[in-house]
């Protein structure tokens, strides 16, 4: 069987689409430990109530990023992830971390990329009128959200968007698409030439 690692920094709802999907046996793998950067993190209580192994490894500890990033590494090491999730993580990760987990690390961004790097996606979306907005899931390099694509949701913007409106939808295209990107890279065959996937919301959300 497959093992996870997830990194979490908040409320957990892309940690709760792995949980149940592997639950319903839709993944076949299994969450070896959720490790988060804040103790108050709702998404510990999340893996706590599904019997998942938690860790909390509070950043503020540290005296640098380099200090942080090489004790965590180090306790994600004693799992030996298959893949390592970033869902809601946070924290920069230094390039020797990065480097460390290098084809093995992948995180949701909340645009088309290569558009909208960095922050408030949803907000540059709709000030350049774009038609078309959503999700991508990547792996992860040094070079911020610059990695890889392996799946991308897509949502229609509509003309009454507002930045909540938009979000949400985006949200939801994110929890369909990140449980099926890790799906596709633990139990199926697909070279980075037949990257990235895409899903359209309306048409993901009949099929789940």
């Amino acid at each position: 069987m497959f093992k996870l690692v997830i990194l979490i920094s908040g409320y957990g709802s892309n940690l709760q689409q792995f949980i149940d999907h592997i639950e319903a046996g839709k993944i076949n793998a299994e969450i070896s430990a959720v490790i988060s950067n804040r103790a108050d993190a709702y998404g510990l209580k999340r893996a706590e109530k599904a019997g998942i192994p938690t860790l909390t490894l509070d950043h503020t500890q540290f005296s640098t990023r380099e200090a942080f990033d090489h004790a965590l590494a180090k306790e994600i090491d004693n799992y030996q992830p298959d893949l390592l999730i970033l869902s809601g993580f946070m924290r920069i990760l230094s390039d020797g971390f990065v480097k460390h987990f290098q084809d093995r690390l992948i995180n949701i961004h909340p645009s088309l990329l290569p558009k909208y790097k960095g922050l408030h996606t949803h907000k540059r979306a709709l000030q350049d009128k774009q038609s078309q907005h959503g999700a991508s899931v990547h792996f992860v390099i040094p070079e911020l959200d610059a990695g890889k694509v392996i799946m991308q949701g897509i949502v229609d913007v509509k003309v009454d968007d507002s930045e909540e409106t938009l979000a949400n939808r985006v949200h939801q295209i994110e929890h369909i698409i990140y449980p099926k990107a890790v799906k596709l890279l633990l139990e199926t065959q697909i070279s980075k030439e037949q990257m990235p996937v895409k899903i359209y919301l309306e048409m993901s959300a009949k099929q789940s």
